[in-house]
């Protein structure tokens, strides 16, 4: 009797055990897909950005300025992140040369997340488990 006990209590610890395993790796492999889909969405933030700051025209014997921090979900299977993007120039507001050329240059950074505080990432306060954040920055010169 005794030792059907034993055996019965270590079956139900091993159960437990392969349950909280299972469950951990359920978690990370959705962590996973999160992650890169976080990424792919800064990745379409900053396309967005490059976009605004080098197609869009500067009015007439302005300089090129940066647009202001915005935030935006990408859409499709990406709707459950939202991305935050913001722009300075770099350095200052001055520009630089390259030969007859007058440049100016931008940093672009696009932070994405799923769970984001008030419309706009990174997220404050303390994250749940299932947080995500990716954040990428580009530089471009027009």
């Amino acid at each position: 009797m005794l030792s059907v006990l034993f055996i019965l209590v270590a079956l139900a610890a091993l159960g437990a055990a392969l349950t909280t395993v299972s469950t951990r790796q359920h978690l990370d492999s959705a962590l996973d897909i999160d992650s890169a889909r976080a990424l792919q969405s800064a990745r379409a933030g900053l396309e967005w950005a490059a976009f605004q700051v080098l197609r869009n025209p500067a009015p007439p014997a302005a300089a090129p300025a940066c647009f202001g921090t915005t935030s935006f979900s990408p859409g499709g299977s990406l709707a459950d992140f939202v991305v935050t993007l913001s722009c300075s120039r770099t350095p200052g507001s001055g520009t630089l040369s390259d030969g007859a050329r007058t440049l100016a240059f931008f940093v672009l950074t696009a932070t994405a997340c799923n769970q984001p505080s008030a419309g706009a990432c990174p997220a404050s306060g303390t994250p749940q488990a299932t947080y995500v954040e990716r954040q990428l920055s580009w530089t471009v010169a027009r």
